[in-house]
Parts: C-alpha cells; sequence; structure tokens
C-alpha cells in the first residue's frame, strides 16, 4: 500500500517522527488483512483472531519528509501456535529505496481471557497459502473463520 507523510507526521526537523511509523505499520496492517478478505477489527472478528503487539523492532534506515510518498510491504514470515512474526518494508514510492524496516511480533489475544489463544487454522492456511503463491483463497472455505469475513 502506498500513502503520502503529512505534515503532522513529522517532528521539528521535517522528518517523519518515530512515533508515526507504528500508524502506518497498523493502516498497513489492516490492509494486509483485508486483502485476504478479512475484518480485522470487527466485534464480531474479534472474537475469533484479534493481534496484540508484543514485540516491537524498529530501524530507521533514511529519513521521510512531508509530501514523500511511501509503499509499505508487509509479509508474514512465521506463524506459531499462537503469534506470527510479521516483516514491514517502507520504501520510497517507485524505487527499491528502503526507508524503515520493521519486525512485530503479535499474538492472537483474546480480551475476554486476557490470554493468547491459537491462530485459528484456517487463517493459519489462507495466510500461508498467500504467503507462498500470492493466491487468496476464499474464507467460505474454512468454516472456522466465517467471523472474519468482510461484508
Amino acid at each position: 500500500m502506498s500513502l503520502r507523510v503529512r505534515w503532522s507526521e513529522c517532528d521539528a526537523q521535517g522528518i517523519v517522527f518515530n512515533g508515526a511509523y507504528q500508524n502506518y505499520l497498523e493502516v498497513a496492517q489492516a490492509e494486509y488483512y483485508r486483502n485476504l478478505g478479512i475484518r480485522l477489527y470487527g466485534e464480531i472478528s474479534r472474537k475469533h483472531f484479534d493481534t496484540a503487539t508484543v514485540k516491537i523492532t524498529l530501524e530507521f534506515i533514511a529519513p521521510a519528509k512531508i509530501d514523500d510518498v511511501l509503499t509499505i510491504h508487509c509479509r508474514v514470515d512465521r506463524i506459531g501456535n499462537t503469534s506470527m512474526d510479521v516483516v514491514y518494508e517502507i520504501f520510497m514510492d517507485g524505487t527499491d529505496d528502503l526507508v524503515h524496516r520493521a519486525e512485530v511480533v503479535q499474538v492472537n489475544y483474546n480480551a475476554d481471557s486476557e490470554s493468547a489463544r491459537r491462530v485459528p487454522d484456517g487463517l493459519r492456511t489462507i495466510i500461508e497459502t498467500f504467503e507462498s503463491t500470492g493466491m487468496v483463497r476464499p474464507l467460505a472455505d474454512f468454516p472456522d473463520l466465517r467471523g472474519l469475513m468482510l461484508s
């Protein structure tokens, strides 16, 4: 996905403020799941799958400034029992110029019990298929994911 840097995301030097990158990652995460047909932030969907960030490593490689257009790539690198390692890379749009890299560990969080829970098997299959082939499998094929479907 692409986005344009806004003034409110910059510090006094006119460079993207470090905290703004976490917002960029959040937007990219939502777009990643939307691309798979998954409603990430719906009340019903959160009963099945709801991410909580438990670790984040941010690498600031080059400055991004007001009005720069950035392209954000997101990939799930590993899926464990309850967690996923996600890698984000942010480039200047239309180039191979890497601006920022992040590694994020997220767990499937159950807010009711305040604990991690297993990543649904259907979601695991959908993500692994997408990451290895680029193919998006229909959620309708996975009964355990019906609550995650976009309307």
